[in-house]
């Protein structure tokens, strides 16, 4: 188990940890089905990474599937709205980012929901900072010179990102 998924378990079972005996006893068991875990991005990233370690240990925890659903989509938006739009009974629960919740309410007019209301934060899972890699074939070893050739060929290269308006991405267009 790694330690990010082990201290979201953790913060998940603290507030249970937390209510008087005589109030923890008379809450239902949760969960009793399984639980939506939405990942606004598509399968392979950082943020479905976390995700699905996340529901393996809950899984394991709670004895009941946790399952990840990707939807991604205008930077996260697609899936963060349909998790704002969830029934609010503790089933459906979601992995937001810095670019869900801090980024797109300045890139995007109309999200679909609101990152400050529409959401209550259970646990801090994971920081990652963003990296400039390359292939190693590419010819530019080294920042200054990535620089140096871009600045010499301004066209014909390409960047990938995990989508517009994410921090990826603002982080290449101010590169």
């Amino acid at each position: 188990m790694s330690k990010t998924a082990l201290y979201a378990c953790l913060a998940a079972l603290l507030p249970a940890a937390l209510l008087p005996a005589s109030q923890a006893s008379a809450q239902d068991a949760w969960p009793t089905r399984p639980v939506t875990i939405i990942v606004p991005f598509a399968a392979g990233g950082n943020t479905d990474l976390f995700g699905r370690l996340l529901a393996d240990e809950m899984s394991k925890t709670f004895g009941q599937p946790f399952v990840v659903e990707n939807k991604p989509g205008a930077g996260g938006g697609i899936g963060t709205e349909q998790l704002a739009r969830a029934e609010p009974d503790g089933y459906t629960l979601g992995m937001g980012t810095v670019g869900t919740h801090a980024i797109n309410p300045w890139v995007f007019k109309d999200l679909g929901y609101d990152a400050e209301t529409d959401f209550a934060p259970i646990s801090l899972a994971a920081t990652l900072p963003n990296l400039l890699v390359v292939n190693p074939s590419f010819p530019a070893k080294s920042v200054p010179e990535l620089i140096a050739l871009l600045k010499a060929e301004p066209e014909g290269h390409s960047y990938a990102s995990s989508g517009f308006g994410t921090s990826i991405h603002l982080a290449a267009a101010a590169f």
